[in-house]
């Protein structure tokens, strides 16, 4: 969201009220209030950006590095081929959220580095789809047209292999991009992420659940967004892999 602002009646940071505190949902507070009488609604929507951007920066490193080295892999073959995918198997043999812990505590705490964290995670299944996608159209009559036409590898690669292996990535993206929120939620629930006050919808799950046997909502509605944006992503997902077709 880009302008949280005009679809938040709060500040998620500054308006405290200490007698509202832990109040239910009303007419008021949509989605009630937490235990310094913050508004939730306001800071779920706040931090609506800061997920979202996270999450998309994840996608974005993951598809950019798992795109380059899976159509490097299928179009060079030989030795690259098999150094990198036997890499991507290794990789792909340590749980996502595991992968990711790891390199965020080396990396350091912040959304940032969970963003990366996640996206180094992705990269493994991008390049094994890219590496697919690249074989399938090297046995294309245009790529031998193209190669014998006097185009370099790399000229060949970004015109012909690129494109159109770009409707099998956008689909893998979108599906990432679901993925993705829920790993960066994940970190941040863990206290990988933002540091408090700042509104995250996974460090907005992980405050409440405190006080989840006398104030619900202060985990079930954030969840309920998460759940919500996350099917929302894969109904998309689904939609542009249908137009791809």
């Amino acid at each position: 969201m880009v302008l949280p602002g005009v679809f938040a009646p709060f500040d998620p940071v500054s308006d405290l009220d200490s007698a509202a505190a832990l109040t239910g949902p009303s007419a008021e507070h949509w989605f009630g209030t937490d235990p310094l009488g913050r508004d939730v609604y306001s800071r779920v929507v706040h931090g609506a950006r800061l997920s979202l951007l996270a999450a998309g920066l994840a996608v974005a490193i993951s598809v950019t590095a798992g795109a380059t080295l899976g159509i490097l892999a299928g179009y060079v073959g030989r030795g690259l081929d098999s150094v990198l995918m036997r890499g991507v198997d290794v990789l792909v043999a340590i749980p996502g959220l595991l992968l990711s812990m790891v390199v965020v505590s080396m990396l350091g705490f912040g959304v940032v580095n969970v963003a990366i964290a996640v996206g180094v995670a992705g990269i493994p299944g991008i390049a094994r789809i890219a590496r697919a996608e690249t074989l399938r159209i090297l046995s294309r009559p245009y790529l031998d047209a193209a190669r014998t036409s006097g185009l370099g590898h790399g000229r060949v690669m970004l015109r012909h292999v690129l494109p159109n292996a770009s409707g099998a990535l956008a689909v893998l993206a979108a599906l990432e991009l679901g993925g993705a929120i829920l790993a960066v939620a994940a970190l941040s629930f863990l206290g990988f992420g933002a540091v408090p006050p700042t509104p995250e919808w996974g460090a907005l799950v992980s405050e409440g659940r405190g006080y989840i046997a006398n104030a619900w909502w202060l985990t079930s509605l954030p969840g309920a967004v998460i759940a919500a944006s996350v099917i929302a992503i894969n109904r998309l997902s689904r939609e542009i892999g249908v137009a791809a077709r």
